[in-house]
């Protein structure tokens, strides 16, 4: 029961962070003249990349930090609010400050566009999987639960948890078109601003944890 409770809180954190309705457009625009078995082929590349980031860091994670030198608790207070100013912004704009525009005129406009003969590999991992889906507060918060993790099920449950989200980015870029569809300009908006708030929450939690850490006598 524990492990499944951490699994679905990291689960819930990774959701709001890579989101991956927010690569929709994108998504649509440099695929937009590829069969629909290049296009599934792209959202499988891209999901797959999600997935070996998440993994990589979560068992790199301890590690990168004893490299340099860094302590969970300051990671997990710098992490926490790179998280919260994501979160700010998803709820004031809409946008992620950790997963620019990339490629947008005035207009806000798509101007990026492939080469004529599909370069599956290049857009799957750049820009759609980094860093669209999933960027510097993704990765951040994967090396701060790799920190907090105590034995290998928790680090585990990491591995699991980026499987899900991985496997969830697929179903959205699978169905890109209905989605996108399905939801509207106003609805993609107002699903961002939700997540926004969650992911507020969760950014909270992390910079409490962090301060317990720090000073365990104030906290």
């Amino acid at each position: 029961m524990g492990l499944q409770l951490e699994i679905a809180k990291i689960i819930l954190a990774l959701v709001v962070l890579v989101n991956p309705f927010s690569a929709l457009p994108i998504f649509l625009d440099l695929t937009h003249h590829y069969s629909k078995r290049e296009r599934n082929k792209v959202a499988q590349a891209a999901s797959f990349s999600v997935f070996v980031t998440i993994a990589v860091f979560a068992l790199t994670g301890n590690w990168l930090l004893g490299a340099l030198g860094i302590s969970t608790g300051a990671f997990r207070v710098g992490g926490g609010i790179l998280v919260f100013l994501i979160a700010i912004s998803m709820m004031s704009s809409g946008n992620n400050p950790a997963k620019p525009e990339i490629g947008t005129d005035d207009a806000s406009e798509i101007t990026i566009k492939p080469h004529a003969s599909p370069n599956i590999g290049a857009i799957s991992v750049v820009p759609l999987a980094i860093p669209m889906m999933i960027g510097p507060g993704g990765i951040s918060t994967v090396v701060i639960y790799t920190a907090s993790a105590k034995s290998y099920w928790d680090v585990a449950a990491i591995v699991i948890a980026g499987g899900v989200i991985a496997l969830l980015c697929y179903v959205v870029l699978f169905a890109a078109a209905k989605v996108s569809n399905l939801l509207g300009e106003t609805g993609l908006t107002v699903l961002n601003r939700v997540m926004g708030m969650l992911l507020a929450a969760v950014s909270v939690e992390i910079i409490v944890a962090g301060l317990r850490d720090l000073f365990p006598k104030l906290v």
